[in-house]
């Protein structure tokens, strides 16, 4: 019997990594998520690379600053779902005590620091956290972009 299979395209799969919580981990991070799409058509230059680079740096340095627990490492899941016209950010970390805050970050100009989750709900649609079993906490965001033959 021949049966007929519809063509139907699935999303290629995402970016699962683990990093060493440390700056160079963090930095690394990015750059993998770079180039994780720019393998999907979206080029380091574009408006969706540019921010997806931006959340991802900011959750992973999150997750280093605050998040770290000694001899864990934090991971790092990118997800492009091209047909909803988003990205999805998740960073992993051992610190399950240490959440995000539940309400929209504010701005402390006089402050160094404390301004990357207002830069993460600027470039976001959504983000927020959840708790990870048995130990730590994701923190996710979701970046929207546009169909990679019209990035910009």
């Amino acid at each position: 019997m021949l049966t007929e299979t519809a063509n139907v395209q699935s999303e290629p799969p995402p970016l699962v990594a683990q990093f060493t919580s440390s700056p160079r981990g963090a930095r690394l991070a990015r750059q993998l998520a770079v180039r994780h799409l720019e393998e999907r058509g979206y080029p380091p230059a574009s408006d969706a690379s540019c921010a997806v680079a931006l959340v991802v740096a900011e959750l992973a340095a999150n997750a280093v600053l605050h998040g770290r627990v000694p001899g864990h490492d934090f991971g790092l899941r990118v997800a492009v779902d091209t047909a909803a016209g988003l990205v999805r950010v998740e960073v992993a970390d051992a610190a399950s005590a240490k959440r995000p805050p539940a309400t929209r970050p504010s701005s402390a100009p006089e402050g160094e620091s404390g301004r990357g989750l207002l830069l993460v709900d600027t470039l976001a649609v959504r983000w927020g956290s959840a708790p990870r079993h048995p130990l730590g906490k994701t923190v996710w965001a979701e970046v929207p972009i546009t169909h990679p033959t019209t990035a910009s």
